[in-house]
């Protein structure tokens, strides 16, 4: 398909994902257009393919439902299927976020350089799944002072005293994933007996 027709089809496809966005999210169109600031009739005629979307249009929905434009519109892919997130400083480490929904399990990807000086234990709300991608990691857990290398994992509830970093004098990477409201992973390593 030439870009022209993914283009095409993708217009054509706005109103059905409007509604289908806004019927996951269970919001009405009530709700949406005060949220909005746009009437009613007029997303109810977005949705149904009566009116033609307009960045004018679609930017407040995209900021009411909290997503980025391209994924509200289903934007065809052009180029470079790659995602890309942008890389954030946090205390001297590097952390990429791998989600963007908010609310549910977040994913991180951080780089972390060796650090001086005391290990600053902190707690906070959620349960965390850390798996080691490079170098040796230094995990402290409460009473528990364990290194750990590449391909292990730790799980635990972030209420207990925790800090994590580099083991040595080389930076490592790690995988997080956090619960705020305390979900846990679920890992299936077969299918389940019936």
């Amino acid at each position: 398909m030439d870009s022209t027709s993914a283009i095409n089809t993708a217009l054509a496809d706005v109103g059905p994902r409007l509604r289908r966005v806004r019927a996951q999210r269970d919001i009405t169109l009530t709700e949406l257009a005060t949220a909005t600031g746009i009437s009613k009739s007029t997303l109810s005629r977005l949705e149904t393919g009566q009116r033609k979307p307009s960045l004018e249009l679609l930017l407040p929905i995209a900021a009411a439902h909290r997503i980025p434009l391209d994924e509200l519109v289903g934007a065809p892919q052009v180029g470079d299927p790659r995602v890309r997130f942008t890389p954030r400083k946090r205390n001297g480490r590097t952390v990429v976020p791998l989600t963007r929904q908010p609310g549910g399990i977040q994913a991180w990807k951080a780089v972390i350089p060796p650090e001086a000086g005391e290990r600053e234990l902190r707690t906070h709300e959620g349960y965390e799944w850390l798996y080691v991608l490079a170098g040796q990691v230094r995990l402290i857990l409460g009473d528990h002072d364990i290194t750990m290398g590449p391909g292990e994992v730790a799980e635990f509830d972030t209420h207990l005293p925790h800090w994590f970093g580099a083991a040595g004098d080389q930076p490592v990477e790690v995988l997080s994933l956090l619960g705020r409201q305390g979900e846990r992973i679920h890992v299936r390593a077969a299918p389940r007996k019936r």
